[in-house]
């Protein structure tokens, strides 16, 4: 199983960004499927997660500003992120569990400054 993330780069505040992760070996429809980010000297943290059952679980700095979505036909991730801010400068990790195991991005990197 690979993710493959990509999409991060530099963004002034209030912009915009549209993170992917393509999934190779595991089927991302049928999967649980999340955002991390991270930060430097810091935990790793929940962005928004899809879950298997139904659902979804969202960070309250995420609330109203990052959406999480997926594409079947090509077994892809996204996550929109809207109305960005400094504070969201960090490595965004994809994350997948088929319900047997847990499969991780190599990170992408989002910088917000002016």
């Amino acid at each position: 199983v690979q993710l493959q993330a990509s999409g991060g780069g530099w963004v002034q505040p209030g912009g915009s960004l549209r993170l992917s992760c393509a999934a190779t070996g595991t089927t991302l429809s049928v999967n649980e499927v999340g955002w991390y980010r991270q930060v430097p000297g810091q935990e790793r943290q929940l962005v928004t997660r899809i879950r298997r059952g139904g659902g979804s679980v969202t960070a309250n700095f995420a609330t109203g500003r990052f959406t999480i979505s997926r594409d079947s036909a090509k077994n892809t991730m996204y996550l929109q992120m809207n109305r960005l801010k400094p504070e969201d400068t960090a490595v965004y990790y994809c994350n997948t569990d088929d319900g047997t195991s847990d499969y991780w991005g190599r990170g992408t990197l989002v910088t917000v400054s002016s």
